[in-house]
């Protein structure tokens, strides 16, 4: 029985083609509406915690100073290069240390010039930042340690200043100094900040602060920890450390900020999440207007084969009957725009991606909810037409003209 109830629902739906895809547009909007959503919002959050981990593995950032604010600090001493010592000395499980330096510089070569970030550090900032050498060699440790006049530049600053030319070798001027280059970074692209990381020259830090500075200071202190280690237990390590060496009074504030990496991230993915979730709500709203547009057609179905249902019924057919047959069309109806918005929901989504330049994840999870909740649309709304169907009287169904 139930085969021939779906045999007649779909007989019906062949026989109004455009009214039944009229009919079911609200739901194939609602579906894919929401998986677009949902996924985009996903592939939001990937490219987030993507850019934040591209900034480097179990990452802390220690600067001088706090951001400005009521009742904060906004200048303090600089840190220095023993400072970092200390940390890398007497903090157990980290994998890097490296202090650094940094000034906005214009850099030359040839006739071409380019503005961008010089800074100054260590080998321990490949290892503390990710960053991996494409062309070349990092610095040597005689170059660490007397200050040589050699650099390390990113894709942009190369792109820039010498085009699809081999750098190695070359000379660049950094305003007071020229140095050699000898390395390439590998592309990192834009960070979550909206800012090029390829858009750096990399020089040791005592060249920086011998030969552009002029001074010791170390401006950031940027510390990797090891697979498995807490970042929490490191940050409070590193605090009482810095603590100590600045001599600040238990009671007293730390003039300097400790930055952990996850933190940033579980704030920036739980933003997205939430916009993803309000983003998703709206959307499904659709799926009610889409319900209420399949009960307002089956209402017409039911008054426009009001003496069909009077003759099944003096024929024999039961009341559940009439209801299942009439309750089976709008879940029909229903499930095959779900079906449908889920076609175009996956289309919409792979190319929506490309085009935003996130990567598109896949969530089967809300595409079987959309589409249960399509048939449950069918369902619901359904139920009403059906019910009035199935209670007709035959003796007046059969006088209905």
């Amino acid at each position: 029985m139930l085969w021939n109830t779906f045999l007649l629902a779909l007989r019906e739906i062949r026989r109004n083609v455009m009214r039944s895809f009229l009919t079911i547009l609200g739901i194939v909007i609602g579906v894919a509406a929401v998986i677009v959503m949902v996924t985009l919002g996903g592939g939001a959050t990937a490219k987030v915690s993507e850019q934040i981990a591209s900034l480097g593995s179990n990452l802390l950032i220690a600067t001088p100073g706090k951001r400005m604010g009521p009742g904060q600090i906004s200048g303090a001493p600089a840190f220095k290069v023993e400072d970092a010592e200390a940390i890398a000395r007497e903090v157990p499980g980290l994998a890097a240390v490296a202090p650094a330096s940094s000034r906005a510089m214009t850099v030359v070569y040839g006739n071409q010039n380019w503005s961008t970030m010089v800074s100054g550090s260590t080998d321990d900032y490949f290892a503390a930042r990710n960053w991996t050498i494409q062309d070349g060699r990092r610095f040597s440790s005689s170059e660490l340690r007397s200050g040589a006049a050699v650099c390390i530049i990113g894709a942009t600053v190369k792109s820039k200043l010498f085009g699809s030319q081999d750098p190695i070798g070359d000379r660049i001027r950094l305003q007071k100094m020229a140095c050699q280059v000898i390395g390439v970074l590998d592309a990192k692209g834009q960070s979550t900040m909206g800012t090029d990381q390829d858009d750096l020259v990399l020089i040791p830090l005592r060249t920086f602060q011998r030969r552009i500075a002029g001074n010791q200071d170390v401006n950031i202190i940027q510390v990797s920890a090891d697979k498995g280690v807490s970042t929490d237990r490191v940050k409070q390590d590193i605090e009482q450390i810095l603590r100590e060496r600045r001599h600040i009074p238990p009671a007293g504030e730390s003039d300097f900020n400790v930055m952990d990496m996850k933190e940033i991230t579980k704030m920036l993915t739980g933003t997205t999440q939430i916009l993803t979730a309000l983003l998703g709500a709206v959307a499904a709203v659709s799926l009610l207007v889409g319900g209420i547009g399949i009960m307002n057609i089956m209402l017409v179905s039911v008054t426009e084969r009001t003496r069909e249902i009077g003759i099944r019924m003096a024929i024999g057919a039961l009341e559940r009957e009439v209801l299942l047959q009439f309750l089976v069309e709008a879940i029909v109806l229903s499930s095959l725009g779900g079906l449908i918005g889920i076609a175009l929901a996956l289309g919409g989504s792979i190319a929506l991606a490309s085009a935003l330049n996130i990567p598109f994840v896949f969530n089967a999870g809300i595409v079987a909810l959309a589409a249960l909740f399509s048939a449950a649309v069918g369902v619901v709304f359904g139920y009403f037409p059906a019910r009035k169907a199935a209670r007709l009287d035959p003796i007046e169904a059969l006088r209905h003209e």
